[in-house]
């Protein structure tokens, strides 16, 4: 007998939320304490180890725009196909696109 199939917030991300060997470790400061610009592209890069606003992982690799800040953490606006969305994240899950 099969156990049911889950549907958590982390399903079908082995991949995603699995760093490269060479990075993992400790977390930078620096990562923590980066700085956008509202109008500025970024990407959407999820940090496993760090669970302080993470984006929800079908947002991965996706490009988007800052339109401001709550916080220490930004919004960013992503389109989910054409539906545009605003996703709180923490800077240390965005980089510069």
């Amino acid at each position: 007998m099969t156990g049911s199939k889950s549907y958590g917030p982390r399903h079908k991300t082995r991949d995603k939320l699995s760093l490269h060997p060479r990075m993992r470790g400790k977390v930078p400061v620096t990562w923590w304490l980066k700085e956008f610009s509202v109008g500025q592209k970024v990407v959407i890069k999820i940090v496993p180890s760090v669970h302080v606003a993470m984006p929800h992982p079908k947002f991965y690799g996706k490009v988007g725009e800052v339109v401001g800040k709550r916080g220490r953490c930004y919004l960013v606006k992503v389109y989910d196909g054409k539906k545009p969305k605003i996703i709180i994240s923490h800077p240390i899950h965005l980089w510069p696109a």
